[in-house]
């Protein structure tokens, strides 16, 4: 969801408002998908980005007016299919088509609602407010996720299958200092620890809730119980995914906004070592990128292991249904295997 503080709101406000998806049904969509010539807009021939090498990324389109916002995405772990989530409170899940190793387009698409634990629709906007998802165990034929939403704070365990996202089983508690998270500031960016000490754990981190210190404020939550990390606020950038990989170190995607400046977006390390309760986890910086490159409001972050055996980020843009000024891309990004990062097992 768009940041208050630094003027994204406003900027929202802009566009179209979201779909009332409380009605709708589960349905095939056709997405039209144009490649991008390049990341750097002024040199499309540079791959190399710091410890990322630039794979390829698409802009996508639909005629359903329900396709759009997406907050959230999970990747199969042979990066073969897909779902997301979006922030009126929709699934979608396709398979994703490559061409020589690039990107190309997603077929056999298809578009439902976020469903009630009870099985019935989600009627107030505040309730399917969407913002990140993750594949928790199977595949995405057959598997389990995990689904955040804020407005009305909560993580939810969904079921996944070929018909769609079934009605979540149950809730996570919310800890109780996650109740100070503002409406549109909730649960934006949650990972699965994969190994170490804390595998199994979830990490989450608000948007924009920061402490006494002005660090961003998370938890970890293992076994029914949390307790407090922050992660360091670094030239005002906001937390808006993360993900897991399989030796416990996580990365998370941020983005800031500024109306002289446009959006900015980073990717950050953080390293098993770092993570434990009370922690302040600083990491490192893998990409920083501005409006000279292929980005929009980037949101939602997944990783998958290419055919060569090397870890492969997704990025996808939340567009707010503004059509007009703002556009769905999904990116990927090659991690270059230097000895420091970690493959995705399948």
């Amino acid at each position: 969801m768009l940041a208050v503080s630094s003027g994204l709101s406003t900027f929202a406000q802009t566009a179209p408002s979201k779909p009332d998806t409380s009605r709708s049904e589960v349905e095939t969509i056709e997405i039209v998908a144009q490649p991008l010539s390049g990341f750097e807009k002024l040199n499309g021939t540079r791959t190399s980005f710091g410890k990322l090498e630039w794979l390829g990324g698409l802009v996508l389109s639909s005629s359903d007016k329900r396709f759009g916002g997406w907050s959230g995405l999970a990747m199969d772990a042979d990066g073969q299919r897909l779902v997301a989530v979006s922030d009126a409170g929709t699934w979608m899940s396709s398979d994703v088509v490559y061409r020589g190793g690039r990107i190309a387009g997603l077929t056999n698409a298809t578009l439902g609602p976020i469903k009630a634990r009870d099985g019935g629709r989600l009627k107030r906007d505040k309730d399917r407010d969407a913002e990140a998802v993750l594949l928790l165990g199977g595949t995405l034929k057959r598997g389990k996720l995990l689904i955040a939403f804020e407005q009305n704070h909560r993580l939810g365990y969904f079921d996944i299958d070929g018909n769609g996202v079934s009605p979540p089983s149950r809730y996570l508690a919310v800890p109780a200092e996650a109740r100070r998270m503002r409406p549109l500031k909730g649960f934006e960016a949650v990972a699965e620890i994969k190994g170490g000490r804390h595998k199994g754990a979830l990490i989450a981190f608000a948007e924009h809730l920061l402490d006494g210190k002005g660090n961003h404020s998370g938890w970890l939550l293992a076994r029914g119980r949390s307790s407090v990390v922050s992660l360091t606020d670094i030239g005002g950038f906001d937390p808006t995914d993360a993900i897991g990989l399989d030796n416990g170190d996580i990365i998370v995607l941020e983005r800031r906004f500024r109306w002289l400046e446009g959006v900015k977006m980073r990717l950050r390390l953080i390293r098993a070592s770092e993570i434990a309760a009370g922690a302040v986890l600083a990491g490192e910086v893998l990409l920083e990128a501005d409006m000279a490159d292929e980005i929009d409001n980037m949101e939602a972050l997944s990783a998958h292991r290419a055919a060569d055996g090397g870890t492969v980020l997704s990025i996808m843009s939340d567009d707010n249904f503004n059509g007009f000024l703002q556009r769905t891309l999904l990116l990927q990004f090659k991690l270059k295997d230097d000895g420091v990062m970690t493959r995705v097992s399948r």
